[in-house]
């Protein structure tokens, strides 16, 4: 299997000319990204936050100018993939004051929604109220249509995904922890993607009827229901896929749970249309589970949570598939669709795919979970 390309220069290049499309629209001077995946996806460059700021701000006009730290300048010359001017700011200096200094006095900035509150109350200390906006909108619109470019590194982190789940499942023996087989699926992400987990939970048990996992390391017994979610990374862009299955025998209520899942994930699948609202997908998962006598709403036995989220260079980003969003989905839009059945107390089946909005419809990332005794039926073996 061959890795995608890295996005390129020219890509960036459009979204910022597509980010200065919607500025000159509201009348917006710039955009201020901050540390986050946005800075990334406009710029290239990565950056952990911290209480300095480090970020980019996007002129209208189409100019990049970053602000570091002092000290950071070298180190973000190195890093960036957008070229811009770099001004910096001393250890008793205000990196707000800089920016505000950069926007003019003015013109009205938008701000990256994701970055810390410490930012925000900086940024009011020297921009005028009036002049400062959130910028998770303009920001968003760009980044929930992918291109294509983002769909074959976003493919290619699934498909690792769900090789490991493969690995992870054919390991399994009695009496492994929970915690042993997370280090086994950090191993296997790390020999396939050269990037470990970034977030994996391993349920045995009763353990499977908490969403996002227990707080015990439980050993695996003969019988336990077993619900496996993690994702990797590849470029910056996210895998998240889950697998639920038996080891040993399923009992017949397993079974039956783990077949209205599957439809239920099928029916969310089928109502993934071009032009119709985010939430008519999570209406659709629990229609179908309605008729086995799941929920209604959030109601336990049922689905606790939403259908789907958006991915990206985030795992969870929007829009979502929940009620209310009326997003319309649109081409280049990506979701998990993971509609997960609890049973308090008892036991949780969750089978998590994604999928993309081509210009016809949904079409899936990887394939869904085949059956509940033959999970991985179908996968081909990477290499």
């Amino acid at each position: 299997m061959n890795r995608p390309a890295h996005i390129g220069q020219e890509e960036r290049r459009a979204r910022i000319r597509g980010l200065c499309a919607l500025m000159d629209e509201q009348g917006i001077g710039a955009v201020l990204i901050g540390p986050t995946a946005s800075l990334r996806y406009f710029t290239g460059m990565s950056w952990h936050p911290s209480e300095r700021f480090t970020g980019a701000l996007i002129h209208a006009t189409g100019r990049v100018e970053y602000v570091t730290p002092g000290f950071e300048r070298d180190k973000v010359a190195q890093i960036v993939g957008i070229e811009g001017d770099i001004h910096t700011w001393e250890e008793d200096e205000s990196p707000y004051r800089l920016i505000a200094d950069r926007l003019g006095n003015k013109a009205r900035m938008a701000v990256d929604e994701s970055v810390a509150l410490f930012t925000w109350f900086g940024l009011r200390g020297a921009i005028d109220d009036a002049r400062l906006q959130g910028g998770g909108a303009l920001i968003n619109r760009l980044r929930r249509q992918k291109s294509k470019a983002e769909l074959a590194l976003m493919q290619y982190a699934k498909d690792i995904t769900l090789e490991v789940h493969r690995r992870a499942w054919k390991s399994l023996v009695a009496g492994v922890r929970a915690s042993e087989v997370e280090a086994f699926i950090e191993a296997e992400h790390r020999k396939l993607a050269g990037a470990g987990n970034t977030f994996c939970i391993v349920s045995f048990g009763e353990d499977t009827s908490l969403p996002h996992g227990g707080e015990t390391d439980r050993a695996l017994a003969e019988g336990d229901v077993v619900l496996i979610d993690t994702g990797t990374q590849v470029d910056g862009y996210n895998s998240d896929i889950t697998r639920t299955y038996v080891f040993g025998e399923p009992t017949n209520e397993v079974r039956q749970v783990w077949d209205a899942e599957k439809r239920a994930q099928a029916a969310a699948f089928e109502a993934a249309r071009i032009g119709a609202p985010c939430e008519n997908v999570d209406n659709a998962a629990r229609a179908s589970m309605g008729k086995e006598g799941f929920g209604p709403d959030y109601r336990l036995p049922g689905l606790p949570h939403r259908t789907g989220h958006g991915i990206g260079l985030e795992v969870h980003e929007a829009p979502n598939l929940v009620r209310g969003d009326r997003t319309p989905l649109a081409q280049g839009m990506c979701f998990s669709n993971e509609p997960m059945i609890v049973v308090p107390g008892r036991f949780g089946v969750r089978l998590e795919d994604h999928f993309y909005m081509d210009d016809k419809g949904a079409r899936w990332f990887t394939a869904p979970s085949f059956s509940l005794d033959e999970p991985f039926k179908g996968v081909e073996p990477l290499a």
